[in-house]
């Protein structure tokens, strides 16, 4: 069974601390960790492929977060809303 480890960007970060959510993203971090690679497990958790590496769970119906699943690592760059979300996957493109 393959380590797979988490990174979150400085930008990540900062929103989370800013919307004070570091209690229920690090409970969801652990189930991603757990959960990533195994597609049964990916339902209950609302993982969600956007794109060719890049992913979005929730932490609840309305706070998603975005990560790049690399070899061996999922890299967390941003979180949100529905709408802030879609800014952001519009401007990464």
């Amino acid at each position: 069974m393959t380590m797979i480890s988490v990174e979150l960007s400085e930008r990540f970060r900062k929103i989370v601390r800013g919307a004070k959510r570091e209690a229920e993203v690090s409970a969801t971090l652990k189930l991603v960790l757990a959960g990533f690679g195994h597609p049964h497990a990916h339902t209950g958790l609302a993982i969600r492929k956007l794109g060719k590496n890049l992913y979005e769970c929730r932490t609840d119906l309305a706070w998603r977060l975005i990560f790049v699943a690399q070899k061996g690592v999922l890299i967390f760059d941003f979180a949100g809303n529905h709408d802030e979300v879609q800014s952001y996957l519009r401007n990464k493109r």
